[in-house]
C-alpha cells in the first residue's frame, strides 16, 4: 500500500502564519546530559503547518477540535489544480465539474513555497465566491495548500465564515507539490484538542 503523505514536516522551515506562535522544540530532558530519558515540550499554534479548522475559530460557543467528525475526514477525496494566482474564485472552480465530490483538495502555486521559513503573503487563497460556490457544489471538505484558506488579511474573512459557517471542513496546510490532480482516499486525523479552534493533523493520501 503506497501512502503519499502530504503534510508538512514540524520544524525550522515551517513558516508561521502573522500573530501566530512560531513551532519550536524545546529539550527538557535529555540522554545526552545525563538524564534518563529524552523528553520535548512543544510550542506551536494550534494552526501551525497541516491542520483542521474547527467551526469554533470564528464563530464563539461552535465546536471545537474534538467534535469533528472523523468520517468525513477520511474517504475519497479529489485533487483539483487551479493555476490562476489571483485567488481561487467561481470561476476558477467551475472548469473541475465538482457535482459528484464531497471532498476537495485545492493544489496551486502555493505548493511550491514549502520549504521556505519565510512567510509568503501573496499566497493564492480562497475568494468569497469561491466558497460560496464550494457550499452550492455541495463540497463537506475542502483542503487548501498553505496555512490559510483565505486570502491574507481579507478583511471580515468571508471564506472562513461562508465555509465554516455552513459546516464544511476546512484542512489547511497540504503539500500538494508532488500530487497529480485525480482520485485518491485520503485519511486526515487531527488531534482531539476539546475547545480548540483548530488541532493539527497528519495527512495522507492513497491513489483511488
Amino acid at each position: 500500500m503506497k501512502l503519499i503523505d502530504v503534510s508538512v514536516p514540524l520544524d525550522a522551515n515551517l513558516p508561521t502564519y502573522p500573530g501566530n506562535t512560531p513551532y519550536s522544540l524545546e529539550a527538557v530532558k535529555r540522554i545526552a546530559r545525563g538524564d534518563s530519558s529524552n523528553v520535548s515540550t512543544l510550542h506551536l499554534s494550534a494552526h501551525s503547518g497541516t491542520h483542521v479548522d474547527a467551526p469554533c475559530h470564528f464563530f464563539d460557543g461552535a465546536p471545537g477540535a474534538e467534535a469533528l467528525p472523523l468520517e468525513m475526514l477520511v474517504g475519497r477525496a479529489r485533487v483539483i489544480e487551479i493555476t490562476s494566482r489571483k485567488g481561487v474564485g467561481a470561476d476558477e472552480l467551475a472548469g473541475a465539474h465538482l457535482s459528484e465530490d464531497v471532498r476537495v483538495l485545492i493544489k496551486t502555486s502555493n505548493s511550491r513555497l514549502w520549504g521556505s521559513a519565510e512567510f509568503h503573503a501573496d499566497y493564492t487563497g480562497v475568494t468569497e465566491s469561491g466558497a460560496k460556490y464550494l457550499l452550492e457544489h455541495g463540497i463537506k471538505v475542502v483542503g487548501v495548500d498553505y496555512l490559510s484558506v483565505e486570502e491574507f488579511r481579507k478583511s471580515g474573512a468571508p471564506a472562513h465564515h461562508v465555509l465554516l459557517g455552513a459546516g464544511i471542513i476546512v484542512i489547511e496546510g497540504l503539500n500538494l507539490r508532488d500530487v497529480d490532480p485525480g482520485v485518491y482516499e485520503m485519511f486526515c486525523l487531527p488531534l482531539a484538542l476539546v475547545g480548540c479552534d483548530g488541532a493539527p493533523a497528519r495527512v495522507v493520501l492513497r491513489r483511488s
